[in-house]
C-alpha cells in the first residue's frame, strides 16, 4: 500500500519547517551553552603530595637546628621532607571532602646524642605521622585552573627514636640497639592552594598549610610514662606551630 502524494508532501514540509526553526533560533536568539568545567561532574581524586614540613620553634635538640631538607635548613626549629596520600570527593562545584595521611620518610637525625643520662652516645631522630580529614572550598574556578582554601584536622603520632651507636651486634632475638618513645595528639589547621587540570583525569597543584599541634605531656587515657628506661622522654609536647608546603599530583575518577 503506497502513501498518497499529499501525505508525503506534508511530511517533508513539517521536517523542513522544524529544521528551519532550529537554525533560526541558534542564529539570532539562543547562544550555545558555555563549555562546563572538567570538574563539574562529581569526581573522586586520588592525590600524592611531596613537600616540606617545618616546625620553626621545635628543634630536635638545642644543638641541631634548621632540620634537613633538599634545600638545606629552614629556621631554628626542625624541618624535613614530607610525603602523603589523600582521597578527595568533589561533592559540588564549590565543595570537596576527603581524608588522608602524611608522614616524614627521612626524619632529621642527630649523631652523638647523649640525652639525659650522659652515659651513652646515640643517634636521635624524630618522625611525624598525621591522619585526618579535610574540607575544601573553591571560590575561584575556570576550565583549567582552580583556587581553593580549606580546613583540616586529625590525629598525630610523634616518634623519637634513640639508637646506640656503640652497641655490639646481636641477634634480633636478644634485642635491638634502638628504642622509640612516642607522643600522641591532635592537629587543627588551615590550607590553601591552586590546582591545574592537565587533562580530563590528571591534575597538578601547589598546597600550603599552617597547623597548630596539641601534644599532651603524658599518654592519653593512661598513666604509663612516655619515657624510655634510661630517662629519655619525647622531645615534642605542648602547643606547637607547624607549616607545610608541597606539590601535588592527582588522578580524577569521575562518578
Amino acid at each position: 500500500m503506497r502513501a498518497s502524494p499529499s501525505f508525503v508532501r506534508a511530511a517533508f514540509a513539517a521536517v523542513f519547517t522544524l529544521s528551519s526553526a532550529n537554525a533560526w533560533s541558534q542564529a539570532v536568539g539562543e547562544a550555545p551553552p558555555e563549555h562546563p568545567s572538567l570538574l563539574d561532574r562529581p569526581p573522586t581524586v586520588a592525590m600524592l603530595e611531596a613537600g616540606i614540613l617545618a616546625l620553626p620553634t621545635a628543634p630536635i635538640s638545642p644543638a641541631t637546628r634548621g632540620g634537613s631538607t633538599p634545600v638545606g635548613g629552614i629556621g631554628n626549629g626542625d624541618a624535613t621532607v614530607q610525603t602523603g596520600l589523600q582521597l578527595l570527593y568533589r561533592a559540588t562545584r564549590e565543595w570537596a571532602f576527603g581524608a588522608g595521611a602524611l608522614f616524614a620518610p627521612r626524619p632529621t637525625s642527630e649523631h652523638n646524642y647523649e640525652g639525659t643520662s650522659g652515659l651513652l652516645s646515640r643517634t636521635h631522630s624524630r618522625s611525624y605521622l598525621f591522619m585526618g580529614a579535610e574540607a575544601r572550598y573553591f571560590p575561584f574556578r575556570s576550565r583549567w585552573l582552580e583556587g581553593w582554601f580549606g580546613l583540616d584536622g586529625g590525629a598525630l603520632i610523634i616518634s623519637d627514636r634513640f639508637t646506640d651507636d656503640n652497641a655490639p651486634t646481636a641477634p634480633p632475638l636478644v634485642g635491638t640497639s634502638s628504642v622509640s618513645v612516642s607522643t600522641e595528639g591532635f592537629s587543627l589547621g588551615v590550607k590553601a592552594g591552586v590546582d591545574y587540570l592537565v587533562t580530563d583525569n590528571w591534575v597538578i597543584g601547589l598546597a600550603l598549610g599552617a597547623e597548630r599541634w596539641l601534644l599532651p605531656n603524658e599518654k592519653p587515657f593512661s598513666q604509663e610514662t612516655s619515657c624510655d628506661p634510661i630517662g629519655d622522654c619525647p622531645t615534642l609536647t605542648g602547643s606547637v606551630a607547624a607549616f607545610e608546603g608541597g606539590l601535588t599530583v592527582g588522578y580524577r575518577i569521575a562518578l
